[in-house]
């Protein structure tokens, strides 16, 4: 990770904490406030990889994979943010499905450092479950109950320790591979 990276990180893992504690101080609004955060960090991400697709990835090799997903993820922007005038339950469960998708890649990540013959898989994996635990048991709570709280505190929550995650990533040592 160079400096500019490192920095990068700090900055957005201090960011996800200060709108995680801004969620949990304003429960009234944090409807419209969840939905805006999450549509314009994707809408923003997906721009990003369509500009590098057009500058650079069309003339790499599966540059055509970096243009289906930055289509594919401003799809999701946009239809996240069509759901900003929809106060119900839906906003809340459709993005705890998309951060149980996410340990679903970390799972799928840690089989495949797994099969590199890495240490650290192990790690990456009970993240990568837990993720997926604490996302399901929340729908599930959120359907049972039809109690909104829990759901935008467990939101609230994912987003702190995405931060944390940031945070940590920031901090630690990447290795230098050498080639001779």
């Amino acid at each position: 990770m160079s400096r500019f990276q490192r920095v990068r990180s700090f900055i957005l893992g201090i960011l996800y904490l200060v709108i995680s504690l801004l969620l949990l101080l304003l429960p009234k609004d944090s409807y419209g406030v969840i939905t805006l955060i999450i549509s314009f960090m994707l809408l923003f991400y997906s721009i990003s990889q369509l500009i590098y697709y057009v500058m650079m990835a069309r003339h790499m090799v599966g540059g055509k994979i970096i243009l289906c997903e930055a289509i594919i993820i401003l799809d999701l922007g946009l239809f996240i943010y069509s759901l900003y005038d929809d106060k119900s339950l839906t906003i809340l469960i459709f993005l705890l499905i998309i951060y149980a998708f996410s340990g679903f890649v970390d799972i799928l990540r840690a089989f495949e450092e797994k099969k590199n013959g890495s240490r650290h898989w192990i790690r990456k994996l009970v993240i990568g479950l837990a993720m997926v635990i604490f996302a399901l048991a929340l729908v599930i709570i959120g359907l049972i109950m039809k109690n909104t709280i829990i759901l935008k505190y467990g939101f609230c929550l994912s987003v702190a320790y995405a931060g944390i995650r940031k945070i940590i990533t920031a901090f630690k040592k990447t290795a230098i591979v050498y080639i001779q």
